[in-house]
């Protein structure tokens, strides 16, 4: 068992590192699509020569960081085969429709658009240039949507029905699997995440041109575009952040008690707007959950539901199967040790379902289906041990969303500042220290969208799919010492294209800075 658990440890962490560097070129891929689309737009508007030199200089660094997060996200599609087999075979017909769609239509675009988009400003018209950029974008957007697709029914799966004749799960509505409400939050929430971040990008390095006193004409315009687009970015980001708030609430409660260190819950029940956790605290000991906390009257409750005075379960309520009404009274629901008995029943059903398939026992089959079905809702609880092997890493979780909420907060302030200081104070771009708030904001903007991933992913354990199968059944036939030889082999991989395109970009920006952006004309 021991040896087990740390082919799934390993498994996992080979994962999470992939994952998070991948995740460092995503988003910036998905807002600099954009931001180069209006700046060519603008362009194709003016017929200004600046405009055109503007839009190649950030079109350029779109492509190099494009290119080595195509590089980390096949590696990353690969893993689901090489190291979670299991998981790929029992719900392959189901997770792999959105990536198959995602490959053969939207990177597809992708990949043929951006060609035009770099090599075909002189061999095709101004319009479908420009119809190429815009394609391009759209693209990078489809293709986030199918794989955010595919996510979002891990961590809530929908549209599906179990056969056990396959021993697999199958779709049988592709409409809900798409039009999931998780899926379609996280999808906005999530690129328009990426809005910020290319945002962040572009304004930051535009106060490094500030800061050198080079092109600050070129610097200002760019500004101002990416000021809008970060607005509008961090507003509609906010806005899907309650609601996918509501849709943890209501589908992944452990995950938002664990956001909130959330250990008993009552009716009206506030958030912690800043608290340190008490490293002693466990779901089965009477410490207090915190060290230091500053809290917000009411907040969690209208966070999670929207109604001030809701009741909001805390992870020993959830365990217990404890619920309340607004006026405090109690009632109960399946605790997790009901979940796990309910598990290994349907457990049993498979097990019964499969010999007497064996026999060609169709009456034993036909029972044992309709006792797998009453009880497949909890599926995956039977693997488990005890009820508190449900209860994700508090710590993490609840440091990962407090650091995304905070920088959240600044990003919101900053892009207001932005806008304010380009239309009404422009003399403030001179000020060094925002020059260096604008370049900092890059290091912010990385650290909030991290969070928000490490939020979403390490909030679910222990599942690989929300109550149907744990990470622990879901790996491969590895042996530990592989997992850990390739677990090293792609850190120093990762990080040498990081380091690659670090200087790729930063020489590109040098060259940026260098032209004679007051020559061209207007």
């Amino acid at each position: 068992m021991d040896d087990l658990m740390s082919v799934v440890d390993w498994s996992r962490g080979q994962f999470a590192l992939t994952a998070m560097y991948h995740w460092l070129f995503v988003p910036l891929t998905i807002g600099l699509s954009v931001i180069v689309a209006i700046m060519e737009t603008i362009y194709y508007r003016t017929k200004s020569e600046k405009w055109l030199a503007i839009t190649k200089f950030w079109m350029m660094l779109f492509g190099i960081n494009f290119a080595i997060g195509v590089a980390t996200g096949i590696i990353l599609e690969f893993e689901f085969g090489t190291n979670w087999s299991n998981y790929s075979w029992f719900v392959g017909d189901i997770f792999g429709a959105p990536l198959a769609i995602e490959g053969l239509l939207a990177f597809f675009m992708e990949s043929t658009f951006i060609a035009v988009m770099f090599f075909g400003w002189k061999k095709v018209s101004p319009a479908f240039h420009l119809a190429s950029s815009w394609l391009t974008a759209l693209g990078v957007v489809l293709s986030s949507m199918w794989i955010l697709i595919a996510n979002a029914w891990m961590q809530y799966p929908v549209g599906m029905e179990f056969d056990p004749a396959q021993m697999r799960n199958v779709m049988d509505s592709f409409a809900d699997v798409v039009l999931s409400p998780v899926a379609i939050h996280k999808f906005f929430h999530t690129v328009l995440n990426g809005w910020v971040v290319g945002s962040c990008f572009v304004v930051g390095v535009s106060c490094w041109f500030l800061f050198k006193g080079r092109n600050r004409d070129m610097a200002l315009r760019s500004i101002k575009v990416a000021g809008w687009t970060g607005l509008f970015g961090i507003l509609i980001t906010l806005w899907t952040g309650d609601g996918s708030a509501v849709d943890v609430a209501r589908v992944q409660p452990m995950k938002l008690a664990a956001m909130e260190g959330l250990y008993n819950g009552r009716p009206a029940q506030p958030i912690t707007a800043f608290g340190i956790l008490n490293p002693s605290k466990e779901a089965d000991n009477d410490e207090d959950p915190f060290i230091l906390d500053i809290q917000i009257p009411y907040g969690l409750s209208f966070l999670a539901t929207h109604n001030p005075h809701a009741f909001v379960p805390g992870i020993n309520d959830l365990i217990d199967g404890v619920r309340m009404t607004e006026e405090g009274d109690t009632f109960h629901v399946d605790s997790y040790a009901d979940r796990i008995a309910i598990g290994k029943k349907a457990h049993e059903a498979l097990r019964a379902y499969d010999t007497a398939m064996a026999q060609s026992d169709s009456e034993g089959m036909a029972a044992a289906q309709a006792q797998l079905k009453e009880n497949y809702k909890y599926f995956g609880y039977g693997y488990l041990d005890s009820p508190y092997e449900a209860v994700p890493p508090v710590a993490l979780t609840f440091y990962a969303f407090h650091i995304m909420v905070i920088c959240g907060g600044y990003l919101l302030l900053f892009f207001v500042l932005v806008l304010w200081f380009t239309y009404r104070q422009p003399r403030f771009w001179s000020n060094k220290i925002v020059q260096w708030a604008g370049m900092l904001t890059i290091c912010v903007v990385w650290v909030c969208s991290e969070c928000g991933w490490i939020t979403a992913e390490v909030g679910r354990q222990p599942w690989i799919i929300e109550s149907i199968m744990p990470t622990r059944a879901a790996i491969s036939a590895a042996g530990e010492n592989a997992v850990i030889v390739t677990f090293w082999m792609f850190a120093v991989v990762f990080t040498m294209l990081l380091a690659a395109e670090v200087c790729i970009m930063l020489n590109q920006i040098k060259k940026g800075s260098k032209l004679d952006y007051e020559s061209l004309k207007d």
